[in-house]
């Protein structure tokens, strides 16, 4: 039996997360749960898990759960802390960090000192401290297993292949996401529920709006930098519209491995879990007849200029991927709320990483989260004067 906690429960990953669960009850139990603010759904997944503990970040969220389950043996915590004490529960073996944005950091790092495997799903985690996440885990011999679609098929194509000098470059693959074929001029007045409507997978509202920007496969490129230890320069993206091949690894001989399955992020999230083991899942198998073609396109850069300036940062380093980031997260919630524009989304994250490409503080000469929580605040502050500026 394998004892697993989850940060962030009652998002789009942990809902997910727990159907696995619930799917293989006689290898996985939950241990804890953690979440930001949701008291309905939390009391239904204790009422159904019994896990030994759970925490809402929003303090008044937990008073008011704790109210609820008076009598319940689950123990209700509060605040940060009590996000950090489900990350670290000695009960837990795996804790898996669905926890969505910067906000999912300081847990992860936690998590990963008190000796718990992490199941990666918070892009932010790498994005933002990937040095600082890589060394810690090192120091503390944890395995760091990525739950994203495509980080896990490149970790099943290099799994027990130690020589990163015969690898000639990682291929991301990506949809397209909703605005593949519209023209460039006609993406300035989407609407937030067109672009909202993902072909392929069904996601949180930030990580899909993300994916319409392809933002999120530029969040990738810097996760997939510190995961599989190598140059942002060997990794390349492709559009494959049908989301069958997750992604591949190209070697320097010119063979190709790629990782193919259904389009359900229960997959990965299984193969995290369960990870170094395999076991069945109730989820269709991938027929290639039904399946008949796989196609390929070039990304065009010009039309989402997001990917360009993901790859710009993580090639600057520092905490510039930490700006983009951050920058990015108020781009999107602007625009989810009808402040900016969808074409405003690039604008905002360009200015700000332009801006602070000339602070004195741009460049720490060694990464520490205090640097990371400073260029985060930074980001998020003058993004926001930014979207107050658009018209």
């Amino acid at each position: 039996m394998k004892y697993i906690s989850i940060l962030g429960s009652t998002g789009s990953i942990g809902l997910q997360a727990l159907q696995v669960i619930d799917s293989l009850k006689a290898e996985l139990k939950v241990a804890g749960l953690a979440a930001r603010s949701n008291v309905d759904l939390m009391e239904q997944q204790i009422e159904q898990f019994d896990p030994d503990l759970i925490a809402l970040e929003d303090e008044l969220s937990a008073d008011i759960l704790r109210m609820r389950t008076k009598g319940k043996r689950t123990k209700v915590l509060g605040g940060l802390d009590g996000v950090i004490q489900v990350a670290t529960m000695p009960k837990a073996d795996t804790v898996l960090s669905g926890v969505s944005g910067i906000a999912g950091l300081i847990p992860t790092l936690e998590a990963i000192k008190a000796g718990k495997h992490i199941a990666l799903a918070n892009k932010e985690s790498l994005v933002t401290a990937g040095p600082v996440v890589v060394k810690c885990a090192a120091d503390a011999g944890v395995n760091i297993i990525p739950v994203d679609g495509e980080h896990s098929a490149i970790f099943q194509c290099l799994m027990g292949y130690k020589n990163r000098e015969n690898i000639q470059r990682l291929i991301l693959t990506a949809s397209g996401g909703p605005f593949r074929n519209k023209p460039v001029d006609k993406l300035r007045d989407v609407s937030p529920e067109q672009a909202l409507k993902h072909p392929n997978w069904k996601m949180g509202r930030k990580i899909t709006i993300d994916s319409a920007t392809l933002m999120n496969k530029g969040l990738e490129v810097i996760e997939a930098r510190w995961f599989f230890n190598m140059d942002i320069s060997k990794i390349d993206v492709i559009i494959h519209p049908e989301s069958i091949i997750h992604s591949m690894v190209e070697f320097v001989d010119g063979s190709i491995l790629a990782q193919l399955g259904v389009t359900d992020m229960r997959l990965p999230i299984q193969f995290a879990l369960t990870y170094p083991e395999r076991m069945l899942s109730p989820l269709p198998h991938l027929d290639l007849i039904e399946v008949a073609q796989l196609t390929f396109e070039d990304v065009n850069m010009e039309k989402f200029p997001c990917l360009k300036y993901a790859y710009k940062a993580g090639k600057i380093g520092g905490t510039v991927p930490t700006v983009l980031s951050s920058a990015d997260e108020v781009a999107v919630d602007a625009f989810l709320k009808r402040k900016i524009r969808f074409t405003d989304i690039p604008e905002v994250i360009r200015q700000t990483m332009d801006s602070y490409n000339e602070c004195e503080f741009s460049q720490p000469s060694d990464l520490s989260l205090d640097d990371i929580i400073t260029a985060d605040k930074w980001a998020r502050n003058f993004a926001e004067k930014v979207v107050l500026d658009i018209k």
